[in-house]
């Protein structure tokens, strides 16, 4: 048995020899990376180190070895086409959220954002008010009616209307707190 692997291992040896520059210079012509070339030839030589005893006799070593090289070729080949198709999808993904949001960050207008946000929390404060209070308030603040105009049309007492507008009012400072300071600038 001692025989038998010296004398494998002597084959391999002169395979490694005659053959292994030759198998790299092959792999390099498919894979430019030199470190990555010779590391696929001695992958290839260790797969056959390993499976010599599969191999049948009629069959030519350095072919086996060449085969072997050939598909870890391709193999690293079709790794790298699938991580540049990734990483080209990533970046058509990232091209096209970035552009979102330049395009989206163009058309923005802080201000009608900002009014519409002011807006909105006017409205939902109003809605929560009673129909009596929200109605004198709109009178007065959409309907520019004064105080005695409003007691007048509702029949009630202006000292009721002024309490109930300051109401509101006191409301809406207190919802709008963080707001005012940028409405007196905007003014």
């Amino acid at each position: 048995m001692d025989e038998l692997l010296k004398l494998e291992t002597e084959t391999f040896n002169k395979l490694y020899t005659d053959y292994r520059l030759r198998f790299i210079r092959f792999a390099q012509t498919y894979i430019p990376d030199t470190s990555m070339a010779e590391d696929i030839v001695m992958e290839a030589l260790e797969y056959y180190w390993e499976h010599r005893k599969e191999i049948r006799n009629d069959e030519s070593i350095p072919s086996y070895l060449l085969t072997v090289i050939k598909h870890k070729c391709l193999n690293y080949l079709r790794q790298e086409r699938f991580h540049i198709e990734k990483n080209n999808s990533l970046s058509e993904l990232a091209l096209w959220e970035l552009d979102f949001k330049i395009s989206a960050l163009s058309a923005c207008d802080p201000y009608e954002l900002y009014r519409n946000e002011v807006q909105e929390l006017v409205t939902n404060t109003l809605k929560k008010l009673s129909p009596k209070t929200r109605q004198i308030f709109l009178m007065n603040r959409y309907g520019d009616l004064s105080y005695p105009d409003i007691a007048k049309h509702l029949a009630i007492n202006q000292k009721t209307v002024e309490y109930h507008i300051s109401k509101v009012l006191k409301l809406l400072r207190s919802v709008l707190k963080d707001y005012l300071s940028c409405l007196i600038s905007l003014i």
